[in-house]
């Protein structure tokens, strides 16, 4: 902090059992070319000796606040953290991460550059010690940096979750008017980015890669029932409900993820009417209750509404392409959610 003066950004660090990384976290936290910055560093029970290397940061730079939660886990780490934060702007942050120089820099320039923005997140790298890193999230981190514009990122917010966690940067009053991280059944990030979105709050992925976000077979989103699929589907489903109940709904892919979709959407008492799909052999039979039809029977926009829910390389894009060139217009006539 800067004499008595609060400080601009609130870095939010939960760590559990964190020791072997934390110091290269912090590390990178204190040569950020911006300095403005709190780091409320959040033991989450740990076992091994991730208090005390908090405890020795805490020491050695003023701008370090260790707090402690008993082992509540993530959420309400970050909501301890929320509560405690003094900044206006809030940077997460994991024990596990690098974040690169400039990352703060340039998250507030953007942040003070448009003042409508409630977050910004940035572009990562995927790192892996034991093995090179999977196609699957490579190709996910460069998914995020082509969500350069708020309104890139809202159409594509239920493909994936759009914005990388402990890449961003929020302001504190937008996330505390959403209510800011709920505990349940879904994972939490992308539950408070649609929460965000859904109140008319603007979020943007900055293109440059910024954050170095390190992926391994302890890590939640691989461990926690709250990060898999299924959970990621029902997620999708509940945000579309509001949007579908009484309207007509086609699903733009009869394979395994619009499938999925169906029964999410199915039992939330949303009904399927029809599925599109171009491959013949699937056209005239029923899934779930709802007839297979070829693209050309969709007809002319209506009432309708289509989610393409695919998942095939460069299906997304022809399948946009296709609606747009037809009078569909996204957002009115149809939403991505794969």
């Amino acid at each position: 902090m800067q004499g008595a003066m609060a400080p601009r950004v609130s870095v939010v660090l939960p760590a559990r059992d964190a020791g072997t990384t934390l110091d290269a976290a912090i590390e990178s936290l204190t040569r950020q070319t911006f300095d403005d910055f709190e780091l409320l560093a959040i033991d989450d029970g740990s076992a091994d000796d991730t208090k005390q290397k908090l405890d020795g940061w805490a020491r050695r730079d003023a701008r370090v606040r260790v707090l402690q939660t008993g082992g509540v886990g993530l959420v309400g780490a970050l909501r301890l953290g929320l509560d405690a934060a003094q900044g206006a702007l809030l940077a997460r942050m994991d024990a596990d991460d690098v974040s690169l120089p400039e990352r703060f820099a340039r998250s507030v320039a953007r942040l003070d550059a448009e003042p409508q923005l409630a977050g910004v997140g940035t572009g990562v790298e995927i790192v892996r010690q034991d093995r090179p890193a999977s196609p699957a999230l490579v190709g996910y981190g460069r998914w995020l940096s082509s969500l350069t514009t708020p309104e890139r990122l809202f159409a594509d917010r239920l493909i994936e979750s759009p914005l990388c966690h402990p890449s961003v940067m929020l302001r504190r009053d937008a996330v505390v008017r959403a209510g800011g991280w709920r505990d349940g059944d879904f994972p939490e990030d992308w539950d408070l980015w649609l929460r965000l979105l859904d109140a008319g709050e603007r979020l943007v992925c900055l293109p440059e890669v910024l954050h170095q976000w390190t992926d391994h077979d302890r890590r939640l989103t691989r461990t926690d029932q709250r990060y898999q699929r299924d959970r990621h589907t029902l997620l999708r489903a509940r945000a579309l409900r509001e949007r579908l109940v009484g309207r007509p709904l086609a699903i733009w892919g009869a394979g395994e993820r619009g499938i999925a979709l169906c029964r999410a959407l199915q039992s939330l008492g949303v009904t399927v009417d029809r599925f599109v799909e171009v491959n013949p052999r699937k056209v005239g039979q029923r899934i779930h209750g709802a007839r297979v039809v070829f693209p050309d029977d969709l007809g002319a926009p209506s009432d309708e509404h289509v989610i393409a829910s695919v998942g095939a390389q460069g299906a997304r894009a022809e399948i946009r392409a296709w609606l747009d060139s037809r009078g569909f217009v996204e957002g009115v006539h149809f939403t991505c959610a794969a």
